[in-house]
This record gives C-alpha cells, structure tokens and sequence, in this order.
C-alpha cells in the first residue's frame, strides 16, 4: 500500500466506530473518519463468526487487495475500517472489490473523476 497505513491498535478501531459515518451493503460495512494526517488508514475486521481462519484470511487479503489496486482514487486523509459480514465467507473477489467501490461512493470518498453514474 503506497498511500496507505493500517490501522492496529483496538483504540484505533474504537475511536472510528464511535466518531465516523458508518454505511453497510450485503457483503461489507464500512466507517470512515477523518485523520487529518494526509495519508489513509486501513483496518479491517473479520469476525470468528465469519468462518474458520482459512476463511477469515481469505477474506482480509481480497478486501486488502481490492483497496490496494483503487488506492488512487481514494480521497486522502482517512481512517476507513471495513467489516465483513457473514455473507463475504463465500463471495469471489470481484463481488468484495464491488462491494467495496459501492461503499466508497456511498461514503463520496471516490474521486470525482473516477464517478461511472
């Protein structure tokens, strides 16, 4: 990730739960919360309820993946911690990285360039 940081500390993912905007879609939930520092922060979450680590991990690299290759398209700035729902255990890549790119818009964190409407 060229632009972008992880997020890894639980009070990290506690502040952008209780102070970001928060939308959701079949596969992902996503919140975003401004950071102010000029680069973006990832987190993702993927929880036990999902599946079995082989799955969980599945899972994370395919989201990580997905936001690598639209990285430069996302406005700057962010602290963005995407959630997989137990519906994502089974999906293909191209519905995570759709799923993703839905959530994005829904949140105008897209470039305005980028926009296909």
């Amino acid at each position: 990730m060229q632009f972008s940081e992880s997020l890894k500390k639980n009070y990290e993912f506690q502040n952008v739960y209780k102070k970001g905007k928060s939308y959701a879609n079949k596969y992902l939930i996503m919140y975003i919360m401004e950071n102010n520092t000029g680069r973006n922060r990832l987190g993702i979450s993927v929880s036990k309820k999902v599946g079995n680590s082989v799955v969980r991990h599945r899972i994370t690299r395919l989201i990580r993946e997905s936001y690598r290759l639209h990285e430069n398209i996302f406005n700057s700035g962010l602290d963005i911690v995407v959630i997989a729902r137990n519906s994502a255990s089974s999906v293909s890549y191209n519905e995570i990285e759709s799923a993703l790119l839905h959530l994005a818009k829904l949140h105008h964190i897209i470039k305005l360039y980028f926009y296909e409407d």
